[in-house]
């Protein structure tokens, strides 16, 4: 047996060219294989048509990888907009399929509107770059971000966030999604378990991050990112607290992307003592999360 297969490395938050990452399912999978993780979990932005062709790439190369199906859906919590991951949900199930156009349809009016905004601030053809860019996968602030990079209004993703699509600048708007209890029962419903995303990212302060969190626990939810690849001084050790003080399970990502020095598939992916990673509290999800001999 491997120590991969003996001791898996967890990656539970990972974006392909499904929706705003840059590599395909296939390559993020072999990525996952030589960085030694050893179970994946696809998670792209309100859809799943990167999930089969990633869990199909690791059986046509019987690579020593676990691939699970999985989500990140946005939602809105008290105007902040809040994600929350889905792991080891049936993609096909009706209330998924349906929540997950009802998501894209949201997905589409709002970039159409950005693209309305980003008209009337005289940058042209927005809507077609950001689609070119996308390639048939769900448009993301990201490919807007990429186009405006294109057209040479900024040199970077933050200085094209800071300039246009951040919050109160010329391409934003204000996101129309789901509630955090919609998004959690389509999960539950499709027999997944719902995570509540990078908890640290949504610049909220120690008071309303406790809010949050007890709200997502109030409501169902079964698990939190405790580690990221780069978190804040203390960051993990405070959300690893408020895991334990919400009964809610561990759970770790990188949130990858692209490849990049600062993040990066299965890098500094480790849970702090006393807490419980999800892959052990829900037992029905173990066949799942456990990484076959091979």
């Amino acid at each position: 047996m491997s120590n991969i297969a003996r001791f898996p490395l967890y990656d539970l938050h990972c974006h392909t060219r499904a929706s705003d990452g840059l590599l395909s399912p296939q390559a993020v999978v072999q990525r996952a294989v030589d960085m030694r993780v050893g179970v994946l979990a696809i998670t792209d932005h309100d859809c799943v048509t990167g999930v089969s062709a990633a869990q199909q790439a690791a059986i046509d190369q019987n690579l020593p990888v676990n691939v699970i199906a999985g989500v990140e859906f946005s939602t809105v919590w008290e105007n902040h907009e809040i994600h929350i991951v889905g792991l080891n949900i049936d993609i096909h199930h009706p209330v998924m399929t349906g929540f997950l156009a009802a998501q894209h349809d949201c997905r589409q009016t709002r970039a159409e509107h950005i693209a309305e905004r980003l008209e009337k601030a005289q940058i042209p053809g927005a809507l077609a770059g950001a689609t070119r860019l996308a390639e048939g996968g769900v448009i993301t602030r990201g490919h807007f971000a990429r186009f405006l990079i294109e057209q040479g209004r900024a040199d970077n993703f933050a200085q094209v966030f800071k300039s246009y699509l951040a919050r109160g600048k010329t391409g934003y708007v204000p996101p129309q999604w789901c509630t955090i209890e919609q998004a959690v029962d389509a999960i539950h419903h499709s027999g997944g378990c719902a995570v509540l995303a990078h908890p640290g990212r949504y610049g909220l302060s120690a008071k309303w991050l406790k809010r949050l969190v007890a709200h997502f626990r109030e409501i169902g939810g079964d698990a939190m990112e405790v580690a990221q690849c780069q978190q804040a001084p203390n960051e993990r050790t405070q959300l690893a607290q408020y895991a334990r003080e919400n009964d809610l399970a561990a759970s770790q990502g990188s949130d990858f992307h692209q490849p990049c020095p600062w993040i990066e598939l299965g890098r500094k992916l480790w849970l702090p003592a006393g807490v419980e990673p999800v892959w052990e509290r829900f037992p029905e999800l173990a066949p799942v999360f456990e990484c076959a001999e091979r």
